[in-house]
């Protein structure tokens, strides 16, 4: 199996798109905020240094996985969390 594609073993990244935007909305205080997979900092309202650690903490604890640093520096937008989301769960 590649990569690219889903596993059996846990959610699909899409499937995954409605918990983590319940994520974003608690901890940015935006509860009509709606995330798409090209949503980024600079689109999101309130989405700073910050918050950013407060929301990634919020998806390792609700998950129960870590993310290093070098994985959390390539991820440009909401889909590419949600792809390497994926790839976590399926690895527990």
């Amino acid at each position: 199996m590649s990569f690219d594609e889903p596993s059996s073993e846990g959610p699909s990244s899409d499937a995954l798109l409605p918990e983590v935007q319940e994520i974003f909305r608690d901890v940015l205080d935006e509860p009509d905020l709606e995330l798409t997979r090209a949503s980024n900092a600079e689109t999101v309202d309130d989405w700073d240094s910050l918050s950013h650690v407060n929301l990634m903490v919020a998806i390792e604890k609700r998950y129960k996985v870590k993310f290093s640093l070098g994985e959390l520096d390539k991820l440009k937008h909401i889909g590419d969390l949600l792809d390497l989301l994926e790839k976590k769960i399926a690895a527990k």
